[in-house]
């Protein structure tokens, strides 16, 4: 398996510069440990995104990190408080958004707000305020006065982000919050999720869509069993895993023959009548695997170039060989 990639409290070792920090994070029920002493550095006004399958632990460190549960061992501040030793001044910092919405659909939209900002002891004429901006901020106010049981799933995530947003928070912990989207809905999140971080707010985002994580994430941690096999930036992430390659197909077997002499290198599918060159993709590699096909007076039928994606990373981590899937390609006709 490749070595992980550094993380960036290794690095610099700042702590106290960091929206979040954490260093040896450990979470057991039982004799199952969640947690194996996790390390996490995530600078203010940045997206990052805990990646893992299910089970791996993702809810467990939100929960810690948001003050629900207690770690079992390590340590962690959040908007630079101790979680353990100032847990108040945590909560006053951050919102949390779960994987199933908090959402009272016995009332309207507007009220599930009002009950919000209640809840954070604002003065009534300042709740009604930040009601009617986040309403309109969250393209609710035509719903505002409808129970919100009548809502979509995307207008109810919505919802949902507009009320963890009534206490102005300097950090978001969304877990999970686009499950059981459609992709239209999941795609106007993602916007939300953006405007969210320029204007200034963190999010600390775990997912199981690896294109979200792609899409929002200024650096991704893989957790696995409990810890943290891999850390950096999406395209720290892809350059752990080999696997770039070239494929060009042929239907004429002379032509097929001939190519597999022109490219010693390619791995030979005869009946498939393709050939497997490795290549990280670039132009100039593809340009030279097209100069030794027109040196031949060769011409493939197709070409595709497959780059490792976030996917290849997840799986090659996690060891998750029993799960179908599908590597993004991109194609395009040879000469």
């Amino acid at each position: 398996m490749p070595s992980p990639v550094m993380s960036t409290s290794e690095s610099d070792g700042h702590a106290s510069s960091a929206a979040v920090s954490a260093a040896g994070l450990r979470k057991s029920y039982g004799d199952k440990t969640v947690l194996d002493g996790i390390d996490l550095h995530i600078p203010a006004g940045s997206v990052f995104a805990l990646l893992g399958p299910n089970g791996a632990g993702k809810t467990t460190a939100v929960k810690i990190l948001s003050t629900l549960i207690s770690a079992d061992g390590g340590q962690a501040q959040v908007a630079g408080h101790d979680i353990a030793v100032d847990a108040q001044a945590v909560r006053a910092a951050i919102g949390v958004t779960g994987q199933f919405s908090a959402v009272d659909g016995l009332i309207t939209g507007e009220e599930n707000m009002l009950l919000m900002a209640d809840l954070h002891h604002l003065p009534k004429h300042e709740g009604r305020r930040a009601t009617a901006e986040l309403l309109e901020r969250f393209d609710l106010v035509e719903a505002a006065k409808k129970p919100a049981s009548t809502y979509s799933g995307g207008m109810k995530r919505r919802l949902d982000i507009a009320m963890t947003l009534v206490g102005s928070p300097r950090i978001i912990f969304l877990d999970e919050p686009t499950t059981g989207l459609d992709p239209r809905s999941r795609h106007n999140m993602w916007q939300i999720i953006r405007g969210l971080v320029s204007g200034g707010v963190t999010v600390f985002l775990t997912t199981q869509y690896l294109e979200e994580a792609d899409e929002l994430a200024d650096r991704i941690a893989v957790l696995n069993d409990g810890k943290i096999v891999a850390e950096g930036t999406a395209e720290e992430l892809k350059r752990l895993v080999p696997g770039g390659h070239v494929r060009l197909r042929f239907t004429d077997p002379a032509a097929y023959r001939a190519a597999s002499s022109a490219l010693t290198e390619a791995t030979r599918d005869d009946e498939a009548l393709a050939l497997q060159i490795p290549s990280d993709g670039t132009q100039r590699e593809l340009r030279v695997i097209l100069d030794h096909l027109d040196a031949a007076g060769i011409e493939a039928d197709e070409l595709t170039v497959h780059t490792p994606d976030l996917d290849d990373v997840f799986f090659a981590l996690t060891d998750r060989t029993d799960v179908p899937r599908q590597p993004t390609q991109a194609k395009e006709n040879a000469r």
